[in-house]
């Protein structure tokens, strides 16, 4: 049974917070997330910490621009899922109003792995390359055998002379070494952590990298990209560039930003708040890009009501799919469209794509666990999983949810080429799952191909043939990193609410705030009597909640059985919209029963 445990929160920091005017209870929920001043919750970008304080932004600058006044040729090598499409779709449309000369190359990670490896450089040096609006672009056929495509002239051109990484390249050596043998030189934008040896590139951008001063070491590779472009607007107006025309606005990429900033979960610190309320606010004012509001549209949900919910869990996971299933290209394109009728055709695509990896999601989690009713759980400190038949593209998304039920660190496996296997893995907190990796690498060098990632993600390839070898080895280092409370699972609470606070005012209040990855919700903890239940839409229940006289509605999802009389539950806040008409809804995430008293 999971471990209910209230935030701790500084008094002296809610004292003051609810001084500068904010409601007592908001107080102490930013409190309890490390605020301690009110303009750490305030999103106007003016806020956003300088672009000059990233190492590496001011000379990377200087190189594009230089390039773009030079005529030359630049490509860029994007990443495949949603961090990398949309910062690959941040410097298109940038670089393009810079007057830059430019392509992008998306790698099919079922053919070249990850990354900027030898082969994709091949690739970029040798292929015919076009985009729109001067190129023709055809996309990958989709499931039901129909193409997308945006028709222009094709135009053909020869090797760039510029490739620049987005969302990649940190750990791309030979990548990059056989780059500059071709003749072409490298720009590495990335936020992944750097290995020991870093890429022989001509420039890198990544706040993570070893004497970087940047502040926040949060940003996703689509927010790094975003430094990227405010640094070259600053070099070419330096130059003169915009003397004698506008500017390029580039707020008008925040909704893409804000995108790859929540769809990748990384920590939303201040700094990535501001680019995610910035983005959202674009969003919900009608102003995002086609193919944003088409993606919202395939999934019935409407752009002026958009959240961070809809960012990480509807748009997301619809733009992830192609890169999981096929080509993140038509990802791309869909987010590069200008013409609505283009985008939501794409987007209906995706929305296809999706629903194909859920129904290949599904059977692999039957899988998995059917796998693991074999295994005592508990006795283990972390899971390695490989099944010859599950899909390369939804491994990830498989770890994931296993370690939502059994919190552990889990790695899952799925067939590549060459007897190889590409493992997607997940982390609990107390195994940084990069260094936990970089272990093994250094306990056994013979088994690890390649790796990389973060605290709490990672990717890594083996040979099928060290499968166990590897079970073992990671086994026996998260036996030496993690403690047996580590294996508790605690669900984070911001504590009781007085009955009066538990209004349709802070309700509002709460939802019109940015919660995510280090951020969280707010959710609090009570003791209810469950006055009446009933099933809804098959598998659901819609509840009456009792509480110091008082009878508040709930609703508990995906789940169908009676509760009993008294349930002690974790929830949170919501408003209920009905016919026009907005009421207090307590959404109960956890419940475990409770004695009547």
């Amino acid at each position: 049974m999971p471990n209910i445990v209230p935030r701790p929160y500084s008094q002296a920091d809610t004292q003051r917070l609810a001084a500068s005017g904010l409601h007592p209870v908001l107080a102490r929920i930013y409190a309890a997330r490390g605020i301690r001043e009110t303009r750490q919750i305030e999103h106007e970008l003016g806020a956003l910490l300088p672009f000059a304080e990233m190492k590496g932004a001011m000379e990377m600058a200087r190189l594009l621009a230089d390039a773009i006044e030079a005529g030359k040729r630049l490509l860029i090598i994007a990443d495949y899922d949603s961090d990398g499409a949309t910062a690959c779709t941040v410097a298109m449309r940038a670089l393009r109003e810079f007057g830059a000369t430019v392509d992008y190359l998306v790698p099919n990670r079922f053919e070249y792995g990850y990354g900027l490896t030898p082969e994709i450089v091949q690739l970029a040096a040798n292929q015919s390359i076009t985009s729109p609006p001067s190129g023709e672009v055809r996309l990958p056929p989709r499931p039901s055998g129909e193409r997308i495509e945006v028709r222009g002239k094709a135009e053909k051109r020869g090797k760039p002379d510029i490739l620049i990484t987005v969302d990649n390249g940190i750990s791309s050596v030979a990548g990059v070494e056989e780059a500059r043998k071709l003749g072409m030189e490298v720009l590495v934008t990335d936020h992944h952590l750097p290995g020991d040896e870093l890429p022989d590139a001509a420039c890198i951008v990544n706040p993570n990298q070893l004497g970087c001063g940047f502040p926040s070491k949060n940003l996703a590779g689509v927010g790094v990209i975003f430094y990227v472009m405010l640094a070259l607007r600053a070099e070419l107006r330096n130059r003169g560039t915009y003397t004698t025309k506008p500017e390029p606005n580039l707020a008008r990429l925040l909704d893409l930003v804000a995108l790859g900033t929540v769809a990748d979960v990384v920590k939303l610190d201040d700094n990535n708040r501001i680019l995610v309320h910035q983005g959202l606010k674009r969003i919900c004012a009608g102003r995002a890009c086609p193919g944003i509001n088409a993606l919202l549209k395939v999934a019935s949900r409407k752009p002026e009501k958009a959240s961070t919910y809809d960012l990480g869990f509807v748009v997301g996971p619809r733009l992830n799919a192609a890169g999981r299933l096929d080509d993140m290209a038509l990802g791309i394109e869909c987010l590069l469209a200008d013409n609505e009728e283009q985008a939501f055709a794409m987007a209906q695509q995706l929305d296809t794509l999706n629903r194909e990896r859920r129904e290949i999601e599904a059977d692999m989690q039957e899988q998995a666990l059917a796998a693991l009713e074999q295994v005592e759980v508990s006795e283990n400190h972390s899971l390695s999983l490989y099944d010859p038949d599950w899909h390369q593209g939804v491994i990830g998304i498989l770890a994931s949810r296993l370690k939502d039920k059994y919190h552990r660190p889990v790695i899952a496996f799925a067939r590549s080429n060459n007897g190889e296997l590409k493992g997607s893995g997940r982390s609990i907190r107390g195994l940084h799952l990069r260094d936990a990796l970089d272990l093994v690498a250094k306990r056994k060098p013979h088994l690890l191909q390649k790796f990389g990632g973060h605290a709490f993600a990672a990717g890594l390839t083996i040979q099928e043939c060290h499968f166990e070898e590897f079970t073992a080895t990671f086994e026996e280092i998260a036996q030496s990193l993690l403690t047996p409370a580590d294996l508790e699972r605690i669900i984070e609470s911001d504590g009781s609410l007085e009955t009066p606070a538990m209004n349709l005012n802070l309700a509002k209040a709460l939802t019109g705030q940015i919660w995510g990855q280090g951020f969280p919700q707010p959710a609090f903890q009570e003791r209810f009597a469950v006055k009446s239940q009933r099933v809804v839409g098959e598998k659901h229940l819609r509840l009456k909640l009792g509480k110091t006289g008082q009878i508040f509605d709930g609703i508990l999802f995906f789940h169908n059985e009676p509760l009993p009389d008294w349930i002690n539950a974790v929830y949170r806040l919501d408003v209920n919209e009905y016919n026009g008409s907005q009421s207090l809804q307590l959404m109960i995430e956890y419940w475990e029963e409770a004695g009547e008293g």
